[in-house]
């Protein structure tokens, strides 16, 4: 059965422009790579967005297309308005203290128990307070509001607490939040506009059952 679905698929969307294909990874190939340069080289100050823009303004160079309708047609522009407004309201979040409030009430129950536990937890209140706001707040603009109170929380005098422990509980509950509604991870809340585009609606009761 899984032999003659692959055929299908093969026969139905097979390669029809090998050289824009060519063209396509090369430019995606350098912009993983400036992705790369960007996060390890401390003297390149270049923006992700940027980046992104850029490789998207190359290749539709490359690509010579006199007739952008179409491919205007597929881009998912309410996916890109809906995460453009999340990462707004993320930000606003950030600047109103919530974020840091969030923080400081997870070091007061920190600071509640003895020394030696602090660790195990810290481990754990990151893990289902990141869980949780993940579920209903996308994971990327969260994780990326959250690490200064990460870092905050490791290097705090009165705390006896570990960065790297504390990074990767973030990432595991960010993670699984993100599979707790449509709206946790970008991956579900594109994979429901693909699937709404092919009829097939997916509505955050039905993804959270």
């Amino acid at each position: 059965m899984w032999q003659t679905n692959l055929a299908q698929l093969e026969k139905q969307y097979r390669i029809t422009d090998p050289v824009l294909l060519v063209k396509s990874a090369s430019v995606l190939a350098v912009v993983i790579l400036l992705f790369f340069l960007a996060s390890v080289i401390p003297g390149i100050e270049l923006k992700l967005g940027w980046i992104a823009i850029f490789g998207a303004v190359v290749l539709l160079i490359l690509a010579d297309t006199q007739n952008l309708d179409p491919i205007l047609h597929k881009i998912e522009w309410s996916t890109l308005l809906f995460f453009a407004g999340l990462f707004v309201l993320m930000e606003g979040l950030q600047e109103l203290g919530l974020i840091q409030y969030i923080g400081d009430q997870m070091v007061s129950m920190i600071k509640m128990v003895p020394p030696e536990n602090q660790m195990v937890v810290a481990l754990i209140v990151v893990v289902w307070v990141s869980a949780l706001a993940s579920s209903f707040i996308d994971n990327i603009p969260f994780t990326t509001a959250t690490i200064p109170v990460i870092v905050e929380l490791a290097e705090n005098p009165e705390l006896c607490l570990s960065l790297r422990p504390l990074v990767w509980a973030l990432a595991f509950g960010a993670c699984l939040g993100g599979n707790g509604t449509l709206i946790g991870a970008s991956a579900n809340v594109v994979c429901a506009g693909i699937a709404e585009q092919n009829g097939y609606k997916i509505s955050f009761v039905k993804f959270f059952r």
